[in-house]
């Protein structure tokens, strides 16, 4: 049966190569090693099979001693659960503290969840970790999300449970909302504001966004009341729409490691396709606004983007792309957006509505667009190489 060897104490360059040639000089048979550094402290664990117990642990405590490490070990009493479920989650919050890891792991322990281990993704303060998990095969993983939830959700932090598959990390296109989630506004409430019908606009805009309302009609009757209103208002948004903090470094790292993109929005043509030019975005799809003699007809042109077309949209780019919908990541925070996020592997809520969180994989509120590379695996010291 094996024992359970772990070293700890300051990390130094060489302690692994020497605790190694300990063991191979005592013949030891080797089942599993994991070594952790935490602000240059070591742990080092051996899971191995020893021919001479006592005279091996005698020579590994000799040597332990001389690198400046302690050494305990243990029997192991039972094996790793059979099928056991695997899951990643990842937690994220301005300043992650003890707090929100004692929550967490009540609510894991609660559903008999074993953490496996724990990984800083953030660099400089510590605002994202990420768990390694395992679940017993009968254990219902759907509670375990809505207890994650609403622990986050009490807490004011993030959290997202993923499945700790190959796919997780091997997402290939990104499928993006535009206002209020690429950009910080909707377009449509600012041409509002500039014709004097703001209120009347955002009433229904939001009935809409909350899925009171249905998309179509209402999109026809906001822009119907915009009718007059001189298109440079629009094209002044297109030219500098305020972008979502960490959607720059979102799309670079993104861009870098070969994914494509693409924006499916209910808003406008201009300001995506400016948004696709600037950003370097791959595909862009909006709603086209009839332009007659500068003014804007009221009217819009072609087929509406609405929920079930941006279902439609995000299937057509990954056949065309040639990506299997379980490698797209959907990204939004509207009832608009809910189709979308559903069909897409991970679908992601960012900074949405209650209905929105509740019916996408994940959600994200705490942090901007950047924050998503944590849940495909990114550290911050791998987007600050990629950006250096």
């Amino acid at each position: 049966m094996p024992l359970i060897l772990t070293f700890t104490g300051r990390d130094s360059p060489g302690i692994t190569a020497a605790l190694a040639a300990a063991l191979e000089r005592e013949g030891a048979r080797l089942h599993d090693v994991e070594q952790v550094v935490v602000q240059q402290v070591l742990t080092l664990g051996f899971s191995v099979e020893l021919p001479d117990e006592e005279r091996a642990l005698k020579e590994l405590l000799f040597v332990a001693k001389g690198l400046g490490l302690s050494l305990e070990y243990r029997r192991v009493e039972t094996a790793g659960a059979s099928g056991a479920q695997r899951f990643a989650l990842t937690a994220i919050a301005p300043s992650f503290g003890a707090a929100h890891l004692r929550a967490l792991g009540e609510a894991l322990a609660a559903h008999g969840a074993n953490i496996e281990r724990i990984h800083r993704l953030s660099e400089g303060d510590l605002t994202c970790v990420e768990l390694a998990l395992s679940l017993a095969p009968e254990s219902d993983a759907g509670a375990l999300k809505r207890s994650l939830l609403a622990v986050a959700g009490e807490g004011g932090f993030d959290c997202a449970l993923q499945r700790e598959t190959l796919l997780r990390r091997s997402k290939r296109l990104v499928v993006m909302d535009m206002d209020s989630t690429l950009i910080r506004i909707e377009v449509i409430d600012e041409l509002a504001r500039a014709h004097g019908v703001f209120d009347r606009v955002a009433a229904i805009t939001r009935r809409a966004m909350m899925g009171e309302l249905d998309f179509d009609s209402a999109l026809r009757e906001r822009v119907g009341l915009l009718r007059g209103l001189d298109a440079a208002v629009l094209e002044r948004i297109a030219s500098a729409p305020p972008l979502t903090e960490g959607a720059e470094v979102m799309l670079r790292v993104l861009k870098k490691l070969g994914y494509r993109t693409a924006v499916v929005s209910g808003g406008f043509t201009l300001v995506a396709e400016a948004l696709q030019k600037q950003l370097g975005i791959d595909d862009a799809y909006a709603n086209a606004l009839e332009i007659i003699d500068g003014k804007l007809t009221g009217r819009v042109l072609g087929p509406i983007v609405n929920a079930q077309r941006k279902a439609d949209l995000l299937e057509s780019l990954a056949a065309r792309a040639g990506v299997p919908l379980e490698q797209v990541i959907a990204i939004g925070d509207g009832a608009n957006d809910l189709l979308m996020l559903q069909k897409a592997g991970l679908g992601i809520a960012f900074r949405a509505k209650p209905k929105v969180r509740e019916a996408a994989h994940t959600s994200i509120s705490a942090g901007g667009l950047d924050a998503i590379l944590y849940l495909l695996g990114i550290t911050g010291r791998d987007v600050a190489s990629l950006e250096g």
